[in-house]
């Protein structure tokens, strides 16, 4: 039987995902130190863990309202309200999804029609591109640069703009780089934002995970909340990457119709994910702290240590990733990842899995311990040290 002409030509055309494929390589391989899956190490704090089971206990598993139980949206507009200073209703201005990539999805589907343009800033995570692609738009790459420390500048995103172009994709703090907008960053993009009457989807999924001054969404500048889309959610601030919960938050009109299309699609997030948030919020922001202070520590860890072994990498300011470049090593991106995997059995994720402008970089996580990630080190030292001696 010939499915190909049953198959979606939108969805078969799509590229598989540039991360997973040197994870299911990585898979089949003994004694791999694996750098490349943006998961915390930590277990979700316990007093979370706790709440969830005291909810099955209880009996508690039945479907929750479409948009989310109202006592976690009502600790989601607190926490929006005391750590970005942008007030929500917690009645039809946030959806409580089911990760952070639904929420992505679903305001993506509520605002592009065939023939609408979406701005990504890249490098940047890889669903962004599909999903636009998905709902029937078109995806315009907009190249950050290492010069500026892969943030947007107001003069790349002016470039990019045509009639066509409805909505930026704003995925700051940013995976891969771990760049970060500040304020004065935001405010220099903001102007372009409104005289061309665009719309803003924020992925502030990192936004827990910032190590120099306090986050900052755009949604909290002048005028701007009210063509922001917020997405964020509980699994890298909270160690909660299983539980599948984020939300979203924004002008009542767009998460009105997100919140239609995800009843029809999911009915609603796992009741007992919620519950567990709820306690999240109201008790365990101090393991959030914690949590971020260790990351810090690894961060300065892994960018001197690389930088010393000749892979120049720019300090990141946000998220668990660095981003250095191995252009000393006269490779590509993709071959450098495959020899280090072959010969050192260290997995990292080719900087062009992110966009063509990744290219020349590797991504590696640090979310993982630090004996582990001094073995991984020992390894690409080894490593470069053969690429510079042109042994590999």
């Amino acid at each position: 039987m010939d499915y190909q002409k049953y198959l979606s030509p939108v969805a078969n055309g799509l590229k598989p995902s540039g991360i997973r494929r040197f994870f299911d390589i990585a898979a089949e391989m003994d004694h791999v130190i694996s750098l490349g899956v943006g998961e915390p190490d930590f277990k979700t704090p316990w007093a979370i863990r706790q709440e969830a089971i005291r909810t099955l206990e209880k009996g508690k598993t039945w479907y929750t309202a479409n948009a989310g139980l109202a006592e976690l949206r009502e600790e989601i507009a607190r926490y929006l309200k005391d750590s970005v200073g942008v007030e929500y209703c917690p009645k039809n201005q946030i959806l409580v999804s089911v990760g952070g990539s639904e929420a992505i999805d679903l305001c993506v589907r509520a605002l592009v029609k065939p023939g609408d343009e979406v701005l990504i800033p890249e490098p940047s995570f890889v669903c962004y591109d599909p999903i636009v692609q998905l709902a029937g738009g078109t995806p315009v790459s907009i190249e950050t640069k290492v010069e500026n420390q892969f943030r947007l500048t107001p003069e790349e995103l002016e470039e990019k703009i045509t009639p066509r172009t409805k909505l930026l994709v704003l995925p700051y703090p940013n995976n891969p780089t771990g760049a970060v907008m500040k304020r004065e960053h935001l405010e220099a993009i903001a102007p372009v934002i409104q005289r061309h009457d665009l719309l803003v989807l924020s992925d502030e999924i990192y936004s827990e995970l910032t190590y120099s001054g306090k986050h900052v969404s755009i949604a909290s500048l002048p005028g701007m909340d009210q063509r922001t889309v917020v997405i964020n959610g509980f699994s890298k601030s909270f160690a909660m990457t299983g539980w599948r919960l984020g939300f979203a938050a924004g002008p009542a009109p767009i998460l009105q119709l997100m919140v239609k299309i995800h009843q029809y699609a999911i009915m609603s997030a796992p009741t007992m994910s919620q519950y567990a948030a709820v306690e999240a919020l109201r008790h365990c922001r101090s393991s959030v702290a914690e949590m971020r202070e260790e990351y810090n520590l690894r961060r300065r860890f892994l960018v001197d240590a690389l930088n010393k072994m000749g892979l120049d990498c720019f300090e990141p300011e946000g998220a668990f990733y660095v981003f250095p470049s191995i252009t000393s090593t006269g490779m590509t991106s993709e071959e450098f990842c495959e020899t280090l995997l072959q010969k050192e059995r260290v997995a990292v994720v080719p900087g062009d899995a992110f966009g063509k402008s990744g290219e020349g970089h590797v991504r590696i996580s640090y979310s993982y311990s630090i004996n582990y990630l001094k073995e991984a080190l020992k390894r690409i030292q080894r490593f470069v040290r053969q690429c510079q001696e042109g042994q590999p």
